[in-house]
């Protein structure tokens, strides 16, 4: 209970000092074309945890992946146009989430460089399952497109369930929860096709 107490004590002032840091002059406030609903004037930096940047940093790439595999998808004939309609619709919903998360990084200060091209599970398909998809055709394709992205869906909602675990800035969480619903109702609509084929 001590420890409890000192930890808290720790994370408020690291919090304090990285307000008072921070803060600066604000004139306009935000960047460009990004309104997240908050009518404060301090940096979104003070409001973004450790929990916050791991899971922009990490979904970003996640996402830019799951685009890569709809992209290839896409490229191919012969393939069911239910497994087409689904990868039309990850890319349009995944490529502005990508933005939102490039622009939240931007405006905390973070440094993910190391986060490209991770290994870091969560669902990711290894270089061998990407050529394993590119070298499938018609059917098949359609097939492994879907085996491959319930199993990246499944990462992602983990991912996003961690972020509302342990996640302080409210756009972050609420953009977690928005990937949870929407990917999981994905994995469903993928399971019955799948099922189908």
């Amino acid at each position: 209970m001590k420890n409890r107490a000192v930890a808290t004590t720790a994370i408020t002032l690291a919090a304090m000092l990285a307000l008072t840091g921070c803060a600066g002059p604000t004139s306009g406030g935000g960047m460009p074309g990004m309104n997240h609903g908050s009518s404060s004037s301090a940096p979104a930096s003070a409001d973004a945890n450790d929990a916050d940047i791991m899971f922009a940093g990490m979904m970003k790439e996640h996402h830019a992946q799951a685009i890569d595999m709809s992209d290839i998808l896409l490229s191919k004939e012969g393939v069911d146009e239910r497994v087409v309609a689904l990868a039309e619709e990850i890319k349009a919903a995944q490529a502005p989430e990508i933005q939102k998360m490039e622009q939240w990084l931007e405006e905390w200060g973070a440094d993910t460089s190391g986060m490209e091209g991770m290994e870091h599970g969560d669902g990711m398909m290894s270089d061998e399952d990407m050529q394993a998809l590119e070298e499938a055709s018609g059917a098949d394709a359609g097939r492994l497109f879907l085996q491959q992205m319930i199993q990246h869906h499944d990462g992602a909602v983990e991912m996003a369930q961690k972020q509302i675990d342990d996640g302080r800035n409210g756009d972050a969480i609420a953009l977690a929860g928005a990937i949870i619903d929407a990917q999981t109702r994905e994995i469903a609509r993928m399971e019955e096709i799948l099922a189908s084929l």
